[in-house]
């Protein structure tokens, strides 16, 4: 990969002018909304769609162009990338992508996915071979890619000034019924964003993870009445383009130390802040328990502590 751009993005009109901003399932929905939002923000972009319908199987062709041509019509600047991000010779092409093409790459947003819905029973291992491989694998290689590339950067005496947003979900934070494998998947995304958030700060990285509530092809059919734009005009809360404005904030370089490694919940003009899991009440016998006396304790603590969040579809 050769690097083309010595300056330091930023400074410009848009809160990411100047940052070189790859966006993995950028074709359409949330990747669509994220794409355009930090083009209109100065940002130089990467759009990344394989072109693949819900159920990861190919289409006729992938909607990343079409996305380009909008960026491209509104006076800004992006490329389209058709790579498996799920492979590793596709997520380094991500990355070679953005360099040789804009000479760098500042920013990463891992939003790619589908979904294939069984309750367990019924969930073929293909099924959770294929959500895995996704979602997970596909946070997982682009994120290696760009990290390796800011390491060297960082070593090469270059400042750093790079962002990591990884998607999860509602159901990687709660479960969800008849989604075993996205569920899996999604939380595995949440232990993987801890561990990147810690590993690659000493390199100039801050990496965070987003649980949007958004009008996607994967949501619109499984809770339509939820998703449904409003007939009477007013706010559309469920709107992708609702989610973009913290995605943008978090992957530009006006993003604070303190979030890094925070998991947001973001719906609508809705942002929480997740706490994720601490220690609730304990008990220490300071010798081995037995059955009986252990299920005793596991009652007294329970009556004690918070009720869980209900898992969706329950």
């Amino acid at each position: 990969m050769k690097r083309t751009a010595e300056s330091e993005p930023g400074g410009g009109g848009g809160l990411c002018e100047g940052r070189v901003v790859a966006v993995t399932g950028a074709g359409r929905g949330l990747g669509r909304a994220h794409a355009l939002a930090y083009a209109a923000e100065g940002a130089k972009v990467v759009v990344n769609d394989l072109g693949v319908g819900l159920d990861g199987a190919p289409a006729p062709d992938s909607p990343a162009a079409q996305v380009v041509r909008e960026i491209r019509q509104s006076g800004g600047e992006a490329v389209a990338h058709g790579g498996d991000i799920a492979t590793s010779d596709g997520a380094a092409s991500l990355v070679d992508t953005a360099v040789d093409t804009f000479g760098r790459l500042d920013t990463l947003v891992n939003n790619a996915g589908f979904l294939r819905d069984r309750m367990l029973v019924n969930l073929a291992e293909d099924d959770w071979d294929a959500v895995m491989r996704v979602h997970l694998k596909g946070h997982f290689l682009p994120l290696k890619h760009a990290a390796a590339y800011w390491r060297a950067e960082a070593k090469a005496g270059r400042t750093v000034t790079a962002r990591v947003v990884n998607t999860t979900s509602g159901a990687g934070l709660l479960g969800s019924v008849g989604q075993g494998n996205y569920s899996a998947a999604k939380a595995g995304i949440l232990g993987l964003t801890l561990v990147a958030a810690a590993e690659l700060a000493r390199y100039g990285v801050q990496v965070n993870a987003i649980a949007p509530a958004a009008r996607t092809r994967m949501t619109e059919a499984t809770f339509a009445e939820t998703m449904a734009a409003p007939t009477s005009g007013g706010f559309d809360a469920m709107a992708p383009e609702n989610v973009s404005p913290l995605v943008v904030w978090l992957g530009s370089g006006a993003a604070c130390a303190g979030a890094t490694g925070r998991v947001f919940e973001v719906e609508g003009g809705r942002i929480t802040v997740m706490a994720g899991w601490r220690p609730g009440p304990t008990v220490d016998k300071a010798e081995r328990w037995t059955p009986e006396g252990a299920g005793s304790a596991v009652r007294e603590l329970l009556e004690r502590a918070e009720a869980p969040g209900g898992v969706y579809g329950a």
